[in-house]
């Protein structure tokens, strides 16, 4: 047999030194590893006595409800807030409008807007509340009073060329006889 066939088959380990240190580092390693990450796992913030987790507020927080979490809870006996047409625009209409998602016009592209600003703005307000192609009904959000749809319309309108005038808001009814009078909400 040759010496480089003999080679191959040799072990690392030549001396029972070595031997003794591979049995050694076969069993300290690991031990070792499984030490570090007990420490990194039990070294977190730990809450407790001394630390600020058993204080009320921390506690409220923890025991808080996940559905209070970027909610605004109305009364719903209060008069609706109207919001303006930058707020829905920002709000409802910004997904498809902003981007030109599904062949929507971009706000502020005055050649895609012209010919739709031509149309005037009944048919464009028609187009808004009652949806047009893959547009849904009122911008797929059916809690927008018609108003505040109109005042969508004219606020992306007039930032794409138009001169549209802002909608005025009727007053509301004249409370009946005996009913408190109730304060007039204030238009955004």
């Amino acid at each position: 047999m040759s010496s480089a066939h003999h080679d191959q088959h040799e072990s690392a380990i030549k001396t029972p030194k070595q031997l003794i240190a591979a049995v050694v580092a076969g069993f300290l390693v690991p031990i070792v590893c499984i030490v570090l990450l007990v420490q990194y796992v039990t070294n977190g913030q730990k809450t407790g006595a001394g630390s600020d987790g058993q204080s009320p507020e921390m506690i409220a927080a923890r025991i808080k409800p996940v559905a209070d979490d970027g909610f605004t809870f109305r009364d719903a006996s209060t008069p609706k807030q109207l919001q303006s047409g930058e707020d829905v625009f920002k709000s409802t209409c910004a997904a498809c409008h902003a981007a030109g998602v599904a062949g929507a016009p971009k706000v502020g592209d005055a050649g895609a807007w012209k010919a739709r600003i031509a149309e005037g703005y009944d048919q464009l307000v028609s187009h808004a509340i009652n949806g047009l192609r893959a547009m849904p009904p009122k911008g797929g959000n059916p809690d927008l009073d018609d108003v505040e749809i109109q005042r969508t319309v004219v606020y992306m309108a007039n930032q794409s060329g138009a001169k549209f005038k802002e909608p005025e808001v009727k007053a509301p009814a004249a409370p009946a006889a005996g009913d408190a009078p109730a304060a007039p909400a204030p238009a955004k």
